[in-house]
């Protein structure tokens, strides 16, 4: 199992069996709650985290995520198509030197702020593994049950994403 079971405090199953499997959910939780907001956290926290290609194939191959890729796709298709004609020459040369500019701009403006946090992101990660480690541990030495597991995972996913806004 590499994701969460149906409840927090299942009697039935682990939460997460893997660390993969808790920092994906993590980070998807940060993003959910503030990544739009705080771009340039997010995207440190992400370049931290080495987990961009796992978080973009779960994106596409998860729930619907097959169908929003060919419903994406037709529409990419067409746009492109439309857009060809439209966008053919000085108009289209223009509007993709801009957009390139944009895009360069955010990152300059940002690159200080998101190289700055990607150290602390690599520490509160590597902390958080340790204790998510530990509690794996205890649960495999019979010390805790499936409940108090599953209770102190969620309890350490919350403060992971709870840290990621203090960094």
């Amino acid at each position: 199992m590499s994701a969460k079971s149906d409840g927090v405090g299942s009697e039935t199953a682990p939460v997460f069996d893997t660390w993969d499997s808790f920092l994906k959910s993590g980070i998807r939780d940060y993003y959910t709650a503030r990544g739009k907001s705080e771009k340039g956290r997010f995207i440190a926290l992400v370049m931290a985290s080495g987990q961009g290609m796992g978080l973009a194939k779960d994106a596409v191959t998860g729930e619907g995520g097959v169908k929003r890729a060919a419903i994406g796709a037709g529409a990419v298709v067409a746009l492109r198509v439309g857009l060809g004609y439209a966008l053919s020459g000085p108009l289209g040369i223009l509007l993709t030197g801009l957009g390139a500019a944009s895009l360069i701009a955010y990152f300059v403006k940002n690159q200080k702020d998101i190289s700055t946090k990607i150290g602390r992101y690599r520490q509160l990660i590597s902390d958080t593994h340790g204790r998510f480690d530990d509690i794996q541990s205890g649960y495999r030495g019979n010390r805790y049950d499936v409940k108090e597991r599953n209770l102190m995972v969620d309890g350490l996913q919350r403060r992971f994403v709870s840290d990621c806004d203090n960094i």
